[in-house]
């Protein structure tokens, strides 16, 4: 861990990027509470404008890769601040059963699709991740174990601008689907935790029903976030054991990644009461500040126009996800009744 404390020297060659990458986060955030955008989807947006600050030679070069690798291990590490085993006991168990039930089928739904449209098991993995997951935050988190390709920068954006996109369409159409249902409000809470990918938009899709409604999808929510450290830690282990190591380095990726031990550790901790809630409450937002920073620099690192060669089996593959998670989600309720 503390090889990942800059020295004096080297902290003066990221200060630039990192402080960049903070502006257009904190320019997302001011434009999000003024405008009502979603502000990971104004960061990556922003990001993407300034991509010129990332090209070799910039002083802010350093400071901007920095930026998408530590900072976003510590935004996802922070995570585990926000998750205690008596979350799962309030939900049931068949409830917590449907919700990994969906995040498992859906992540394999990715790696079998992404193979029908002729796309890697990297793409899969990505998109079936972020979708069933967590949105932005599991595409970077996966995307930090994945072995790294010539297209990896721009798949991340991709899949991290796909998903906030579909996160606010959900948020606005998903309640009416759970009134055309005919869900109950527990119900239609464990539909919209179940399967909307961001927490911001889990919020504000639950508590358009009711607060009950949207106090219960949170918590559904924060369930799926649980789920992420194993899921890294799966991939970690069949990229480890497959032998599909990183090209850049040449080597195995660790068995369990710095950032998801420190995830368990304090969801451990949190568990055990030792973390104050108040504490808590600061950890979730130093981790969404950290998240929204490393969005930003994701966005400055990668080029528009090549993002805009993903072509269209991309964007049908992480939308038949997405309906893919929802019919989970949709039937496991019905036979559940």
């Amino acid at each position: 861990m503390l090889s990942l404390i800059p020295s004096r020297r080297g902290v003066e060659t990221i200060f630039p990027g990192l402080a960049v990458s903070m502006l257009v986060a904190a320019t997302a955030q001011f434009l999000s509470e003024h405008y009502g955008a979603p502000a990971m989807l104004l960061a990556l947006l922003l990001g993407l404008a300034l991509n010129f600050l990332a090209e070799d030679g910039t002083r802010t070069a350093a400071g901007v890769d920095f930026t998408t690798r530590t900072v976003l291990r510590l935004g996802v590490t922070l995570l585990g601040a926000r998750i205690s085993v008596d979350m799962l006991t309030a939900l049931g168990a068949r409830s917590i059963l449907l919700v990994v039930a969906g995040v498992v089928l859906t992540i394999l739904c990715g790696l079998a699709m992404a193979r029908m449209v002729g796309r890697g098991w990297r793409f899969g993995l990505l998109t079936g991740g972020a979708v069933a997951i967590c949105g932005a935050s599991a595409a970077m988190a996966i995307a930090a174990v994945l072995p790294k390709h010539e297209k990896s920068e721009r798949d991340l954006v991709f899949t991290v601008l796909s998903v906030t996109v579909l996160s606010t369409v959900a948020m606005v159409l998903y309640p009416m689907l759970a009134a055309l249902f005919g869900f109950t409000e527990r119900d239609s809470a464990i539909f919209l935790g179940g399967t909307i990918h961001d927490v911001a938009q889990v919020v504000g899709a639950g508590f358009s029903i009711s607060p009950e409604t949207g106090e219960t999808a949170t918590l559904v929510k924060l369930i799926r976030v649980s789920m992420l450290a194993p899921v890294v830690l799966v991939i970690s282990l069949a990229i480890r054991t497959g032998g599909r190591a990183r090209p850049d380095s040449g080597s195995a990726p660790p068995l369990l990644p710095g950032f998801v031990l420190g995830f368990l550790a304090l969801a451990v901790l949190n568990s055990l009461g030792v973390i104050p809630a108040a504490l808590s409450d600061l950890a979730g937002q130093l981790s969404r500040w950290a998240l929204l920073t490393s969005i930003a620099a994701v966005g400055i690192r990668t080029s528009l126009k090549k993002m805009l060669g993903v072509g269209g089996s991309a964007i049908a593959l992480i939308v038949a996800e997405t309906v893919f998670l929802g019919a989970v989600i949709v039937a496991g309720l019905h036979f559940l009744g």
